[in-house]
């Protein structure tokens, strides 16, 4: 069953820039560890994962740079908005991860954030980066596609 978006649960946040810039391999779901006030926030929708990434320290992968608010009515130990956390996934994801990860060129990157069964879960996405060259050919690809879908809407016996 496909994740909806924007359930009673929480809103998912997607990192759109993500899908531009890298050229995705692999995806796997990890779970998100959170302190305090920081699970309401996300709740709220009040979350970035633009500039985003993780990272594999010691056997384990922290998200570095993801924006989590600030819960307003929380006390003074809120915890601060861009700290590394945790990113939850079994041992032998996490050495699998890491192998392909050694290889030049190759990163990861969150793509989406989002809450299932009452748990914060990030998809992660193993990825490559996109020559400039691979960027114009795929806008150039979604425009012709675009176009298509427009021409057959209106029906082939009218003219433009």
């Amino acid at each position: 069953m496909p994740a909806r978006k924007g359930t009673a649960k929480g809103p998912r946040i997607v990192n759109r820039k993500a899908r531009h810039d890298y050229l995705i391999l692999e995806t796997v779901e990890a779970g998100l560890a959170l302190r305090g006030c920081e699970v309401k926030s996300l709740r709220r929708g009040q979350a970035s994962l633009a500039e985003s990434f993780a990272r594999i320290d010691d056997g384990e992968v922290f998200l570095h740079g993801m924006y989590i608010a600030p819960y307003q009515e929380g006390s003074f130990n809120n915890p601060p908005p861009r700290r590394r956390r945790k990113l939850l996934l079994h041992r032998g994801q996490i050495a699998r991860l890491a192998g392909k990860v050694s290889g030049s060129g190759y990163t990861l990157v969150p793509l989406a954030l989002y809450f299932k069964r009452g748990f914060a879960k990030v998809e992660l996405a193993l990825v490559r980066g996109k020559r400039q060259y691979d960027k114009r050919e795929a806008i150039k690809k979604r425009e012709a596609e675009r176009e298509m879908r427009r021409v057959a809407k209106r029906g082939p016996d009218r003219q433009p």
